[in-house]
């Protein structure tokens, strides 16, 4: 097993390679031109919201609230991510580009929902002083787990961003998420790939960190004011919970990209990783299809508006 220093040595050139294809991939954009600036009154700005007025399903609006508040969130998200890879070489150059366009998302969503009145702004501006005043954010302990977790926090994020969008019955508000979640999607397979790399350097030690991230895995959102009751919200509307997190990010991204089950040669202990893991994404989708059918039944969410979610 390599030591950490070792190893993100060895996956350099394969981070050199990905970065170039991501800046070949990713397309310039300007969060100006995406906010219909029209739509904005005195109201907006003042301390007199009124939430009647901009009518809007509660768990959208939870969910637009804790993406914005985890994008802000951002200052935080570098210092983990530039203590765990360092600031030098490829590696230092990624966490600058990398922070570079996160820092659009908090602007755009900011803006769209100021203009369209969707958020109070008010309560919007102390959480979001909150937030970042605690600057609470998954810190994983390895690069391994690192990389891991990045590869799927960024695969739920985009599927948060983009069915929020869909929910909003608002074109300007759709091209926002889905925006954004283009964004995510591009960071997203940057780190998944170099997951990829790392199961071929050390494939042991890299399903011990997949193992550990998928037992452990929480989205971003610990921290935010009543996150709780807006995670269940968003989970009760199918914007994300248990059924999507089973279906679009463990089935396929861990078990067929990266294809855990198919690996020779494991440690004993990676072994046991293994069998864990395969046994945690199982209980994972039937306790996910269990939820989607008690709250269908319940009434809290009926079939129909369960968010499709494409792969």
């Amino acid at each position: 097993m390599p030591s950490d220093t070792a190893l993100l040595a060895e996956l350099t050139p394969t981070l050199e390679r990905l970065v170039d294809r991501h800046l070949e991939t990713s397309k310039e954009w300007f969060p100006h031109e995406l906010v219909p600036w029209e739509r904005g009154d005195a109201a907006t700005a003042g301390r007199d919201w009124d939430e009647d007025a901009h009518p809007l399903p509660a768990a959208v609006r939870s969910s637009l609230f804790v993406n914005l508040l985890t994008e802000d969130n951002l200052p935080y998200y570098f210092s983990t991510i530039d203590g765990v890879f360092g600031a030098g070489d490829a590696w230092g150059t990624w966490a600058r580009r990398w922070t570079a366009e996160e820092g659009r998302h908090s602007i755009v969503i900011r803006d769209y929902l100021t203009v369209a009145g969707l958020v109070d702004p008010v309560a919007l501006e102390r959480a979001r002083m909150h937030q970042v005043s605690h600057g609470v954010v998954p810190e994983p302990a390895t690069p391994l787990d690192a990389l891991v977790y990045v590869a799927l926090q960024e695969l739920a994020t985009r599927i948060a961003h983009r069915a929020t969008g869909k929910l909003l019955d608002d074109r300007a508000g759709y091209q926002v998420m889905a925006r954004v979640a283009a964004d995510e999607n591009l960071h997203h397979l940057l780190y998944r790939d170099l997951v990829s790399a790392a199961l071929e350097i050390d494939p042991s030690g890299t399903v011990e960190a997949i193992e550990r991230q998928v037992t452990d895995f929480e989205m971003p959102g610990t921290g935010i004011v009543d996150f709780e009751a807006h995670a269940m919200a968003i989970a009760k509307a199918g914007i994300y919970d248990l059924e999507v997190h089973h279906d679009q990010i463990l089935v396929p991204v861990v078990l067929r990209h990266w294809a855990v089950e198919d690996l020779e040669g494991l440690t004993p202990a990676a072994e046991e990783a293994r069998a864990r893991l395969v046994r945690r994404v199982e209980r994972v989708g039937k306790a996910g299809r269990r939820l989607a059918q008690r709250w269908v039944e319940s009434g809290a969410r009926t079939d129909a508006e369960r968010v499709p979610v494409p792969a």
